[in-house]
């Protein structure tokens, strides 16, 4: 049975922003490094999702906490090479592509739809947390000082507007220009090692306690005790589920690295990398905190902590993770930019080789999330349905639904099996985060004052 995407290449979109054409059908383009992809997979991997796995791991204990890091690992490694897999039979050189050789013109827009949704959602909740870090934030009704404002008060170089502009225009702008993915190596690198300073500060200051008795010794199993408690289990579902989901950038980097046999120990250094940092965060957090542990264990670092230097520590903890969802800010960047283009300009020439039509898709982009960060707080709400419903469909839906579908014959029995484990895990969690998500928003409009 022959596929029309296949036989029609201007029917699917190409990823033209890593492919170019110098009239001689060569390769351009220098190849990305093996350990340039680890690091930019792992930054999109890791995200603000980290701060609420101690809460999680509160909610479920020690022992179900580590198991489903390590099971959703898996089930993450299983999906990428699906997406993989499928897209070698398919001949597709991006997930986009993937999705219309499996489910027609269709498909390709659910799948640009998704990205759109999911990944300025998580831009903007990013911008906004970077405001709330720094310039504090009156969201609740009542002001929590910012690390400048703490420095220096309240003045107009410490306000929100002020400090995000100048973030925009000296740290997101300057990264998002860039065309190669691999060029945010750096970055990425960096934002790594921020997120395990932030990591290693949580373990110095719980051994500092255990050692000297402060600390109480953690629970390893859920605590049920009624018909609630155990509907409160769930609400850990939806973060461990979108803990690890990064599938969008997997066929940017593959193709910048030019040999696809070198994508599979990128995937499996990643999620190795990440779920190290995932378990201990989670533990440490959970230790040091115990059951105060708030759903943001960053806001756990707005307090005394008992120990000599806590002021500076809660600094130092809050900056560098201020600094490090800068820093990923790109790498998510250069996805939303992609399929955004890719979806209004399907058929237009590379966006690297058009400069105005990539200038001008950056600069309405980034503006559009600056407005939204600084005028929009409550948009957090928002993106927690829209965001989290489109972030299980990228890393669990799509991939199982394209396995079951099979345009190629080439799904075995353990692929169909764990994609029905995958689209329940991904309903599952996504009922959980709306109901949750809903009934919270209700309790709030009834007691404004919770």
């Amino acid at each position: 049975m022959s596929h029309p995407k296949e036989e029609s290449p201007s029917a699917v979109p190409l990823l033209r922003s890593t492919e170019r054409d110098d009239g001689s059908g060569s390769w351009s383009g220098s190849k990305a490094s093996l350990s340039g992809s680890v690091f930019n997979l792992s930054t999109t991997i890791i995200g603000a999702g980290i701060m609420a796995l101690p809460a999680a791991m509160k909610v479920v204990g020690v022992s179900v906490g580590v198991g489903a890091i390590i099971f959703l690992a898996f089930l993450t490694f299983t999906s990428l090479e699906i997406l993989l897999r499928f897209s070698r039979a398919a001949k597709a050189t991006t997930y986009a592509h993937l999705m219309g050789d499996a489910f027609g013109s269709s498909g390709t827009l659910l799948f640009h739809v998704a990205v759109l949704l999911n990944n300025f959602g998580i831009l903007v909740v990013y911008v906004i947390i970077i405001g709330d870090v720094l310039s504090g934030t009156s969201s609740s009704g009542v002001h929590h000082f910012g690390v400048l404002e703490g420095w220096f008060g309240q003045c107009f170089w410490t306000t929100r507007t002020f400090v995000l502009l100048l973030a925009t225009l000296f740290v997101f702008a300057p990264l998002a220009f860039f065309k190669r993915i691999d060029s945010l190596r750096h970055s990425s690198a960096l934002a790594v090692a921020l997120a395990i300073v932030f990591l290693l500060i949580t373990a110095g200051i719980t051994f500092f306690k255990l050692f000297n008795g402060s600390l109480a010794s953690p629970r390893m199993l859920p605590n049920i005790t009624d018909v609630s408690s155990i509907w409160n289990l769930f609400t850990a579902a939806p973060v461990l589920v979108t803990a690890f989901v990064c599938h969008y950038n997997v066929h940017t980097i593959e193709n910048e690295l030019g040999d696809p046999s070198l994508m599979q120990p990128v995937i499996r250094a990643s999620l190795v990398l990440c779920s190290s940092i995932y378990i201990l965060t989670a533990l440490f957090g959970f230790l040091l905190f115990g059951e105060s542990t708030l759903d943001d264990v960053l806001a756990n670092f707005d307090t005394d902590l008992g120990i000599p230097y806590s002021s500076l520590l809660n600094d130092i903890v809050r900056i560098s993770y201020a600094l490090h969802l800068m820093l990923v800010f790109p790498v998510i960047f250069f996805s939303l930019r992609f399929n955004l283009d890719d979806l209004i300009f399907p058929s237009a020439r590379s966006l690297d080789l058009d400069h105005r039509r990539f200038v001008l898709i950056t600069i309405g982009l980034i503006t559009l999330i600056y407005v939204a960060a600084n005028f929009l707080p409550t948009i957090w709400d928002v993106f927690q349905f829209t965001g989290a419903t489109a972030t299980v469909c990228l890393g669990f839906i799509f991939p199982a639904a394209i396995s079951i579908r099979d345009p190629h014959g080439i799904s075995t029995k353990k692929d169909k099996v764990l994609s029905i484990v995958m689209i329940f895990l991904a309903v599952f969690s996504n009922v959980v985060a709306i109901y949750s998500n809903a009934e919270s928003l209700f309790r709030k409009r009834v007691d404004p004052q919770q």
